[in-house]
């Protein structure tokens, strides 16, 4: 297949999304090129361009994290995959763009029944939420799980694949509406933080045991509240700071109730450790997506030249959900 030799990218330009010619990459060892269908917006996007969250070592300076489109050109030694198979990968960046470079271990086939553009919506979430939740914090059936920002592409996620796996799910959110849809998803209940104590309200919902597992992505004051919802042997898992790093900590109820106090961030992580992720998905997942048991929740798509708009809906926390780029407009 005879490529072009650039492509239409979105890059940051003095903190802003521009649309840009860019040399299409060329796949090295164990590597995959994509023609990309669309790509994943995500806070870690917004971040970068407001340069908080510069990209790792070798990585692509464009943005996006997740992707799906057609492998157009690929490493001799890639035996997964063939020319034209439809994927959606992880990547490190690079997504916002016609053309995308993917490791061959973090691409992963489309879902039965998922459409391309859709499948996009699936890797920077469930490879977050697989890790953290299952792997990290070890949620169990039967176990409760706590999710602060429900409604976001991590939380309808993580609620679909908590109850999935015979979990209990507590939210929260910030409006009525948000709170209704992360109902109708599966929680088992769901919380107004603007309205609600959520201390309050988890403790009477549980009886005062609290809960087993905690994925935040709040931060900041929120820590200490946390640690008054935590039941005994309970699992808190940071893997954001929405609202700040900094925190007053009482180390007493982490040593009474033996907490465990965990974080972590997927993007600098080394490539074995995001396969072993993909893996695992492929085995325990995607068969629940091919079937319909979960689904992406997608709240908007957005051409990838409106990417400026994109992240205005991300910052505004409006959605509930995940917001996808895709390129057939350009």
């Amino acid at each position: 297949m005879q490529l072009p030799n650039t492509m239409l990218a979105i890059e940051i330009v003095a903190g802003s999304l521009k649309v840009t010619e860019s040399a299409i990459p060329k796949p090295g060892i164990n590597q995959v090129l994509i023609k990309v269908t669309a790509a994943g917006v995500n806070r870690p996007d917004v971040m970068q361009r407001k340069g908080l969250y510069p990209a790792p070592l070798g990585a692509s300076d464009i943005p996006g994290l997740e992707i799906s489109g057609t492998i157009v050109a690929l490493d001799s030694s890639v035996s997964p995959f063939k020319m034209g198979d439809a994927v959606c990968a992880l990547v490190n960046g690079g997504g916002y763009a016609e053309y995308c470079l993917a490791s061959t271990s973090h691409c992963l086939p489309i879902p039965t029944g998922l459409s391309l553009v859709d499948a996009a919506a699936l890797p920077e979430t469930f490879f977050t939420v697989w890790s953290n939740v299952f792997d990290r914090a070890q949620l169990q059936e039967g176990e409760t799980l706590l999710v602060h920002g429900g409604s976001s592409g991590i939380g309808t996620t993580a609620i679909q694949l908590a109850k999935a796996f015979g979990a209990k799910v507590i939210i929260t959110a910030g409006s009525k509406a948000k709170c209704e849809r992360c109902l109708e998803l599966g929680a088992d209940a769901a919380i107004n933080y603007k309205e609600q104590d959520f201390v309050l309200e988890i403790n009477r919902l549980t009886s005062n045991q609290g809960v087993n597992v905690i994925l935040d992505m709040i931060g900041a004051d929120y820590f200490p509240r946390n640690l008054k919802c935590m039941a005994n042997d309970a699992r808190l898992v940071q893997i954001a700071l929405q609202n700040g790093a900094k925190a007053e900590i009482n180390l007493l109820p982490i040593m009474l109730k033996r907490l465990t106090i965990n974080g972590s961030t997927l993007r600098a992580r080394d490539d074995v450790f995001k396969a072993n992720i993909a893996k695992k998905l492929q085995q325990h997942v995607w068969p629940l997506l091919a079937n319909g048991t979960i689904k992406p929740i997608i709240h908007t798509r957005f051409a990838l030249n409106e990417a400026s708009k994109a992240h205005e809906l991300m910052e505004s926390s409006l959605h509930i959900g995940k917001i996808l780029l895709e390129t057939s407009s350009l």
